[in-house]
């Protein structure tokens, strides 16, 4: 721990003070409400600019705009969430969301809303929203033990609930677009943010982890400092590093799945918005399956061995399929298979970072690998929105595809994610120090102890299939 940070004092034992469940419970219901508003939004917002536009290379640039900012964010945002307390930054997040997302449809029904205006409206969003999910999610390791449930189930909770959320977020949008238009499902979307805030505002109050640290006096260089700190751990914990790049450049292939290819092809080749949000359906429900059965079942088994054959599952195959085979059933099949495989990954990866990062680096460790693992978003859906409209559609998601098999095959090839399988060795409380988990995965001539964070979501990697 740094000078001048003063370490919070521990929380009593659950054995003393009892099990709290509501506030874990309080931050599942927040993600819960908010996934599936962002889920409207996934669906809506392309649908919306393809239905104004007709282009796939403007629904790539919102998307651009959209994702950008949320690098911005993350690279910067770990200690701020620190200083600022993370029920704070959650409530706010939420909140500012809802006013731009709203913004977008009531601009439209108005008939000022220009092409800029959209771009704007999304970069805010996006700007905003990962903040908070960052601090809602480094609250889950002292939330768990506050509820006596074990980091891996924890984990496994806070993922399942994501994907029941995206899956029903998803079915909605498909059917409520049909109906209503794409426009009603932002005020939607909208006001989700808002029934977030309101959940951690009223069942977070008065947890001491979800409170402002109190740290040094702000200053640049304390500010940087601490950033340094975060970035510092992560370049020095291989396994770490291999993760956030790995999930760094199928981030980028997913985005560029579901903001253009997906509703691009639904567009084009199968029955439009209502098939858009079944397949999405499919794959969250699925993905759901796979989190709760590996909350029941999976530590018996290989974290690696796992880790690897999922994300093979998830990613190539529905690419593949997309270009290749008509109709909607095979497409619907390969994501149910792909879904179920991706349910398995975020659990696997919470608990291994939460394993490895100290306590008072969790929001500035967490912030630099969701920075990280979100840096190529933004290109993402630029890149496949321009694939589309020069090479066509088909090539395209081949194209794609064939670099997301690359990209899963490093688990399989790298010598680093042989420590998946093993607990990290925390001696900060033995002795004042903190070591990155494992000595084997500091890098040569750096010493293995600390500096003085998808997924989730993602805290660390998430995977977003």
């Amino acid at each position: 721990m740094s000078r001048g940070e003063a370490k919070s004092a521990p929380a009593p034992p659950p054995s003393v003070t009892g099990y709290d469940r509501r506030p874990l419970v309080a931050v599942l219901a927040a993600n819960t409400v908010s996934i599936a508003g962002s889920s409207l939004t996934l669906i809506g917002v392309p649908w919306f600019v393809l239905q104004t536009t007709g282009s796939a290379g403007r629904a790539g640039f919102v998307a651009f705009c959209a994702t950008l900012p949320v690098v911005v964010a993350a690279v910067v945002g770990g200690p701020v969430i620190d200083r600022l307390g993370r029920r704070r930054v959650s409530i706010t997040s939420d909140l500012v969301c809802a006013v731009a997302v709203a913004a977008v449809p009531l601009l439209h029904f108005a008939g000022v809303l220009d092409f800029w205006m959209l771009c704007v409206l999304m970069a805010l969003s996006g700007l905003v929203h990962t903040p908070g999910l960052t601090a809602r999610s480094v609250l889950v390791p002292d939330l768990a033990e506050r509820a006596g449930t074990t980091m891996p189930r924890a984990a496994s909770l806070l993922d399942a609930v994501s994907r029941g959320a995206r899956m029903l977020g998803a079915a909605l949008a498909g059917v409520l677009i049909a109906f209503l238009g794409a426009e009603t499902v932002l005020l939607l979307d909208a006001a989700t943010f808002a029934v977030s805030a309101a959940l951690i505002a009223v069942g977070v109050r008065g947890v001491r982890a979800a409170e402002p640290q109190r740290l040094a006096p702000v200053s640049l260089k304390r500010y940087r400092t601490e950033l340094r700190e975060g970035y510092a751990f992560l370049v020095r914990t291989r396994l770490l590093l291999g993760i956030t790049v790995m999930v760094m450049v199928t981030n980028g292939l997913d985005q560029g799945w579901s903001a253009v290819l997906l509703p691009v092809h639904a567009r084009e080749d199968l029955g439009g918005p209502t098939d858009l949000g079944l397949l999405t359906a499919v794959f969250g429900g699925s993905a759901l399956l796979g989190a709760l059965l590996y909350g029941a079942f999976g530590e018996r088994f290989p974290r690696r061995v796992v880790f690897a054959t999922a994300f093979l599952i998830c990613g190539a195959p529905r690419y593949v399929v997309a270009a290749l085979v008509d109709g909607t059933l095979p497409l619907a099949v390969t994501m149910a298979a792909g879904g179920l495989a991706a349910g398995l990954l975020n659990p696997i990866l919470t608990t291994v970072i939460f394993e490895r990062v100290p306590t008072e680096l969790r929001s500035r460790v967490s912030g630099v690998t969701m920075a990280g693992v979100e840096m190529t978003m933004p290109l993402g859906g630029l890149v496949a929105g321009l694939l589309v409209e020069r090479a066509g559609l088909s090539h395209a998601m081949l194209a794609m595809g064939s670099v997301y098999l690359l990209a899963t095959l490093s688990p399989l090839v790298f010598p680093a994610w042989r420590h998946m399988e093993r607990p990290a060795v925390r001696e900060d409380e033995a002795v004042g120090g903190v070591v990155d988990g494992a000595v084997e995965d500091a890098a040569p001539g750096v010493s293995s102890s600390g500096p003085s964070r998808p997924s989730p979501a993602p805290a660390g990697p998430t995977p977003r299939p």
